[in-house]
């Protein structure tokens, strides 16, 4: 079985096309050019030359004897023809071979005669050797002789006058032109196929190369947003996408080294409790036991909650009044054993279209971290932002709050601004990873802000829903406490 072919790069299978697709519109240019300008043209010169020579040799038979120098010497400086009187016809076989413009000749001189009219070439005719510029003045004598000059016959008043015009009236070379502006054209053609196919090329190489450093693990430079559309959004996506999985592989690594030093440190109480507890039962070991498996269970649970993050929700119309009056009963029992009062302000008829399912989640997290470590007066508002048709809800506490520098650290999973790493003082430090990834899944935007006179809030937002300016009711909603 033969190994399977290679694929030629994109630069070389743009270069091929597009020097292809650039010589076949040169050549469908020369053809044009030839088909209607240049043979037009030939055709007409001929018929032009046809006619002068015909009239020559009419008027030649026409003018008295002495008069016929003068107009031989005229036809000679002006147009560059000459006569023979009673010219003889050519041998045999001494036909011209030539090309399209003496053919276009023969035609018009056979349409003007009524005969077929054949040039032969033959040498200059008798005394004329010296050039003769367009105005009649003479130049230096040149040897005439190594010029052709081609003739052909007449008839006129009964009998066959030779005429005869210099080839340097042929001096012309449309088709050498045509072929060197073709060749010139061709190569211009490939240097630019060449340039443009690299120019094209280079952004997908680029894009190639990072995927690959990406596919390895490795972390890839971000791509230049630059160039047509198509290529700046397809690497602003690309950046984009690199970025999440550099914060994904940062994420497991974190993730995993949490868990592993997390769930040691309730293990080897484990052990020690049993082993303990092999030498003397104890209730107070049973107890321990009991809540190290609880704390276990819970880290489990918001390991899983993180994980779950990832799945996107249908988002459903919800009345954020009521919606946030439940949460807060649902918290009620917890804010009232750490000492915790939630108050409800919210606008009257405020909807949005969110999952309430992943919003739950998210408010949920940010009142249990309120009440684990700003218990008071938290208040947990719902309003429309002035002007961009947005919704935000936010939890405000008036806790001893988080400084600048230390926000963006907080939102990693596993970052705890408290020192212990104790579940019962501090959590795990997952709450605001599980917030942020599904506020990204779901198009939120999320932030912690620091709060005049002390706290912190943490706000939410959201868009608001078709239906976000009917009136659903009037007033503000405040759970029992």
């Amino acid at each position: 079985m033969p190994p399977p072919r290679t694929p030629a790069p994109l630069a070389r299978h743009y270069l091929v096309w597009l020097a292809a697709l650039t010589l076949a519109l040169g050549a469908v240019i020369v053809g044009s050019a030839l088909q209607f300008v240049l043979w037009p043209m030939a055709q007409r010169s001929a018929d032009d030359l046809a006619g002068l020579m015909v009239l020559a040799a009419q008027t030649w038979s026409e003018l008295p004897p002495e008069t016929r120098p003068a107009f031989e010497e005229e036809l000679a400086l002006r147009h560059r023809l000459a006569l023979r009187p009673d010219f003889a016809p050519p041998p045999p076989g001494a036909e011209l071979v030539h090309g399209f413009y003496i053919g276009f000749l023969e035609d018009a001189l056979q349409r003007r005669t009524g005969q077929p009219a054949e040039l032969q070439r033959l040498p200059a005719p008798d005394g004329r050797t010296r050039n003769h510029t367009s105005d009649g003045n003479a130049t230096a004598a040149t040897a005439r002789q190594a010029v052709p000059w081609l003739w052909t016959r007449i008839p006129t008043a009964g009998r066959h006058i030779g005429v005869g015009f210099d080839t340097t009236r042929l001096d012309t070379h449309p088709l050498q032109a045509l072929g060197a502006i073709l060749a010139l054209g061709s190569a211009l053609a490939v240097g630019l196929a060449l340039w443009l196919a690299r120019r094209i090329a280079q952004p997908v190489a680029q894009l190639e190369q990072a995927a690959a450093a990406l596919a390895a693990g490795n972390g890839p430079h971000l791509l230049p947003e630059t160039g047509p559309a198509e290529l700046a959004r397809l690497a602003r996506h690309f950046n984009h996408m690199a970025a999440q999985v550099r914060e994904l592989l940062e994420a497991r690594t974190t993730l995993l080294a949490g868990v592993s030093h997390d769930l040691r440190t309730p293990l080897a109480r484990m052990r020690l409790a049993l082993e303990m507890l092999r030498l003397k039962p104890d209730e107070r070991l049973i107890r321990r036991l009991e809540q190290d498996i609880a704390a276990m269970d819970a880290l489990i649970g918001q390991m899983l909650d993180l994980a779950r993050g990832l799945d996107r929700e249908a988002p459903q119309p919800i009345d954020l009044g009521a919606w946030l009056a439940q949460r807060a009963e649902v918290h009620h029992e917890a804010a009232t054993a750490a000492g915790a009062a939630i108050t409800v302000d919210c606008e009257a008829g405020l909807r949005v279209l969110a999952a309430p399912g992943a919003l739950a989640r998210v408010i949920d997290n940010l009142l249990g971290n309120a009440l684990r470590y700003a218990p008071g007066a938290i208040t947990l508002r719902g309003q429309r932002l002035p002007g961009a048709g947005t919704v935000r809800l936010s939890v405000a506490d008036r806790g001893p709050g988080i400084a600048p520098e230390h926000l963006p650290a907080v939102w990693r999973p596993f970052q705890r601004l408290e020192a212990s790493r104790s579940p019962q003082t501090g959590g795990w430090g997952l709450g605001l990873a599980v917030v942020r990834q599904l506020a990204a899944i779901h198009g939120w935007h999320v932030e912690l802000l620091g709060r005049e006179g002390g706290g912190l809030e943490a706000v939410v937002d959201l868009p608001p829903s078709e239906g976000e300016q009917h009136s659903l009711g009037e007033g503000r909603s405040t759970p029992p406490a």
